[in-house]
């Protein structure tokens, strides 16, 4: 089996999981990753994840070109934005996922750090997530967001809409992604309880510890 046909079935593989436990919906969600060669395998447009087909995939070249596939998902200049910021981006995950939707509607939210420092897990996989505004479906100013980011986050949280996760690679930016809705459920289970978070020395033990990045 050829690297790129691995990477096809193991992306409809991800994709499908989250799917089935609900994390994204109808057909909702889009998922690429980036190719040995430097292009990109791409969830397409209007197709659930429950359903992607590894032959469907749309394909880029290196350059950016569609070569191969079904048409790709709108959300293009929002994943370009995280490959073409971050060196380290292989792979972009973006959900409807219904806590982290809801608790970015909700208001006291910093737009910095949306995410509360509930358990370590969420720092070391994700860092800050940085909460952007409302955008329309498909608008390309989510991408130009992105990129006045200047690579400094791995994910961002779209008001209303959803969060997007970058990670080395399919896998990590699924479980990262995945990470990111338990710590909204949490925030949100726990809201107006008094939980205990951890306290900003706590954070940045973790922060050292697992070398995450932190920026002020």
């Amino acid at each position: 089996m050829s690297t790129e046909t691995a990477l096809r079935e193991q992306i409809c593989l991800l994709a499908k999981s989250l799917f089935e436990r609900g994390l994204t919906h109808g057909s909702t969600g889009n998922i690429s990753a980036r190719l040995e060669d430097g292009g990109l395998l791409v969830s397409p447009t209007g197709i659930s994840f429950g359903r992607l087909d590894p032959a469907r995939l749309s394909r880029f070249d290196a350059q950016g070109a569609h070569i191969d596939g079904d048409a790709p998902t709108k959300e293009m200049p929002l994943h370009s934005a995280f490959y073409d910021t971050r060196s380290s981006a292989g792979a972009v995950v973006h959900l409807h996922s219904c806590h982290s939707v809801a608790l970015s509607m909700l208001p006291g939210a910093d737009a910095d750090n949306f995410l509360p420092p509930l358990t370590p897990y969420g720092i070391m996989k994700l860092g800050k997530v940085a909460l952007l505004p409302f955008f329309l479906p498909g608008d390309p100013a989510m991408g130009q967001a992105v990129r006045g980011l200047a690579g400094k986050r791995s994910a961002v949280m779209l008001a209303n809409h959803g969060p997007v996760v970058a990670g080395k690679d399919v896998e990590a930016a699924c479980n990262a992604i995945e990470e990111l809705e338990d710590t909204a459920r949490l925030a949100l289970i726990t809201r107006g309880m008094s939980a205990q978070r951890l306290t900003d020395a706590q954070v940045q033990a973790v922060v050292t510890k697992f070398d995450v990045e932190w920026d002020d």
